[in-house]
């Protein structure tokens, strides 16, 4: 059974999320992406499991549904602690397979930190502590580093994480057979490190609000079951391990170095050249997941593994409808196309990835079925993000984008004449 999932994301209940990541809203969402499984979100927080316990009912093996949207239970706990001398933030998502094994798994946690505060708990837990306690209590739940490359919280990232998996989560390193690659890197970043080869790389949206579900996601061919779930990435299986969903790494918010707040934005090798400083402040830049990339890389860029799980990169539909149309992703003239296709063509994903853009260009204009033909044929035009500024992917050049707005304003000028 063909199935697409996005096993990463918040409740209301976590911090800078929208008060809409309630289980029917984003089961109308997931609906409308073409989303048949879903991570649960944030199972350490009492608000959220009473609601889950409310919503959801068993449907199988460890798995759950609401009005026909499949459920596993997940949550991403923040891990700050001191390791080898240095400050570590690391960020994990823990996967569980029963109500019964989220109870003990909530309570061993916490013994280290308030689960009540925010739905993403910080903890001053060691991954690897972390992940001994799991297993003692719960030995089927498992656990995939999130975001790996993410400078702040991420496994490798720059500022607080590791040089490997093996650092982080020492003689349980083994235990861990899967890794989050993050909205700023992308498979072939990772593919550029033979350490990364024995896990299954996903990608999840970790979403904060309904709209941006499904930014990223998994394609699997599975009978819905926490248990095929976690065999299928363990043996990391092509057959029924199918791909992944991408952003453009690009529009990540940490693909290029650089410092927000001095407006500076540098490649990895333009960062070398200033020694990794800002050129106005004086202090050290933000070092994004590229260049991070570049210091742990053992192969050269372009580097292909022959048991590659492939990989389709994505700009969102709305912002694709948004950019041929001239208006913003969230206005309502978007909105309304943006419902239609999803409606009348299976889902956002079979509209991006799948769908004839003939039968596209009949039910939404020619401008967008060729946006939508641009970015499968990877024809973008890309403004990389840097230090939590997220990049801009477009279809259309800015010329052509004006003249877009100009045709649209006449034809309202027209119209209001009758």
């Amino acid at each position: 059974m063909k199935i697409v999932a996005d096993l990463h994301m918040h409740s209301r209940f976590s911090r800078a999320t929208s008060k809409n990541m309630r289980i029917p809203e984003m089961v109308r969402m997931a609906k409308l992406k073409g989303i048949g499984l879903l991570g649960a979100a944030d199972f350490t927080h009492p608000g959220w499991l009473d609601e889950l316990n409310r919503h959801l009912v068993e449907a199988g093996p460890g798995i759950y549904e609401y009005d026909g949207i499949k459920f596993i239970l997940t949550t991403e706990v923040s891990g700050i602690y001191t390791r080898s001398g240095a400050l570590r933030r690391i960020h994990n998502v823990i996967f569980a397979p029963s109500f019964d094994d989220v109870e003990k798994i909530s309570k061993f946690l916490g013994r280290f930190g308030s689960l009540t505060s925010d739905g993403r708990p910080t903890l001053g837990l060691d991954s690897e502590t972390m992940l001994e306690g799991i297993l003692s209590l719960s030995p089927e739940s498992f656990i995939v580093p999130a975001h790996i490359w993410t400078p702040w919280f991420g496994l490798l990232g720059s500022k607080s994480g590791f040089d490997s998996l093996q650092e982080c989560f020492g003689k349980y390193s083994n235990e861990i057979f899967a890794a989050e690659t993050g909205l700023s890197s992308d498979p072939p970043m990772n593919w550029r490190l033979s350490a990364l080869d024995r896990l299954t790389l996903i990608s999840n949206s970790d979403a904060h609000s309904p709209a941006r579900m499904g930014r990223e996601a998994n394609i699997f061919d599975i009978e819905p079951s926490f248990f095929e779930l976690k065999d299928a990435l363990k043996q990391k299986d092509p057959k029924r391990m199918l791909g992944t969903i991408e952003f453009f790494p690009q529009e990540g918010k940490y693909h290029y170095d650089g410092h927000r707040n001095c407006n500076v934005k540098l490649s990895p090798r333009e960062s070398i050249e200033e020694k990794n400083i800002c050129p106005r402040c004086g202090r050290p830049l933000t070092l994004g997941v590229l260049h991070r990339v570049e210091e742990l890389a053992d192969r050269p860029e372009g580097y292909h593994p022959a048991n590659a799980i492939p990989y389709y990169s994505i700009i969102p539909l709305a912002e694709l409808i948004g950019e041929a149309k001239g208006l913003g992703r969230d206005t309502a003239g978007v909105g309304h196309v943006y419902e239609r296709l999803c409606q009348e063509l299976g889902g956002e994903f079979n509209v991006l990835l799948w769908a004839d853009i003939e039968d596209i260009a009949k039910m939404a204009g020619r401008e967008i079925a060729e946006g939508i033909a641009r970015m499968r044929k990877g024809q973008v035009k890309v403004d990389e993000g840097y230090d939590g500024v997220f990049g801009t992917i477009s279809v259309f050049s800015k010329e052509k984008q004006a003249e877009k707005k100009d045709e649209d304003e006449k034809d309202h000028e027209q119209l209001s004449l009758f």
